[in-house]
């Protein structure tokens, strides 16, 4: 099948790309690289099956394809602060755009939303069914309303238009090729790790996390868009193993072997208290769950910080079949 990947060269995205081409598709990322990397997906120079296009979504040429990921959009809070008009409207015009192209041939589509579209959260563990404590006008708010906005979108396309569609909301995730400078949890605390810099904690880390490792949640991802019955689904997709931010420092602390202290700093704004996924629906209709252990996925992603840290610049070169759009 060929397959269309919005947001290509994210951390997400390029592991995405990894299986869907292991998985015998002919891929096309799409990225415009404000928070994606080139290095994501250097790996794949030369593959036949993978094409780069380099380009905005909000206005680049798509290309005719038989199913679309959309994966296009800041997704750190370092990301989305630094781009939130970008943001805003990859989530709007980029989300109309890719399902106007799954209208016009018929393709499968799978937006992938986000936890964020539950705000600070009064439920919990958060259902699908859960709508969310959100402000609109907060410091997360051109992240989480636009996500907001996609998901409706996206499920008019699927009822008024008969769009194959489905929406996938994913919870922290963790692993390889997540930016050191993204401000995320886990690249903060394992750069600070390797660094020997204070591991920093926002507040008195009690606020809860559920981390899943990427090649869980890829694969989550690949059954909620190519399983039989999930059209028109909606899916939470994370780890409900529940830790406190604090756990999770002292984790990434014993794991790296490093001196660094702990320390604690002022909470960030709009901070959300927990986070946790109910993802019965994702057992029961994928046949999905997390199966790696933390330790053993705070291990692979250390482990490839520190090669990252310690490696040269890496070259501009494009990998696959590169375009410009």
């Amino acid at each position: 099948m060929r397959v269309l990947v919005s947001g290509g060269a994210g951390f997400l995205g390029s592991h995405l790309c990894d299986q869907l081409l292991q998985n015998g598709h002919s891929v096309i990322a799409l990225d415009n690289f404000i928070t994606g990397r080139r290095e994501n997906l250097a790996h794949l120079a030369g593959e036949q099956c993978f094409t780069l296009l380099e380009g905005d979504l909000c206005q680049a040429p798509l290309p005719d394809v038989e199913a679309i990921f959309h994966l296009a959009s800041p997704a750190s809070p370092e990301g989305y602060g630094r781009y939130p008009l970008e943001t805003m409207l990859v989530n709007s015009t980029g989300t109309h755009r890719l399902l106007e192209l799954a209208r016009a041939q018929g393709a499968l589509f799978l937006l992938a939303s986000t936890s964020e579209v539950y705000g600070d959260p009064l439920e919990h563990p958060q259902s699908e069914g859960y709508w969310g404590n959100v402000d609109p006008i907060g410091p997360r708010s051109c992240y989480d309303e636009s996500k907001r906005f996609a998901e409706a979108v996206t499920t008019v396309y699927q009822q008024k238009y008969g769009v194959d569609a489905r929406i996938v909301r994913i919870f922290n995730c963790y692993g390889p090729r997540s930016a050191p400078d993204d401000g995320r949890l886990i690249p903060n605390f394992v750069t600070q790790a390797l660094h020997g810099e204070p591991i920093t904690v926002y507040g008195d880390g009690t606020q809860t996390r559920s981390l899943c490792y990427v090649s869980d949640l890829v694969r989550g991802l690949d059954l909620a868009m190519f399983r039989q019955g999930t059209r028109g689904q909606l899916f939470n997709l994370g780890n409900p193993d529940e830790r406190t931010v604090l756990e999770y420092a002292r984790l990434v602390k014993e794991i790296a072997r490093t001196p660094s202290s702990i320390v604690h700093v002022e909470p960030r704004p709009g901070e959300i208290a927990r986070r946790c996924p109910d993802i019965g629906r994702a057992r029961s209709q994928l046949g999905w769950s997390p199966t790696t252990p933390l330790e053993e996925g705070l291990r692979a992603t250390i482990d490839w910080f520190r090669d990252l840290l310690d490696a040269p610049p890496a070259s501009a070169s494009s990998p696959g079949t590169a375009t410009t759009v």
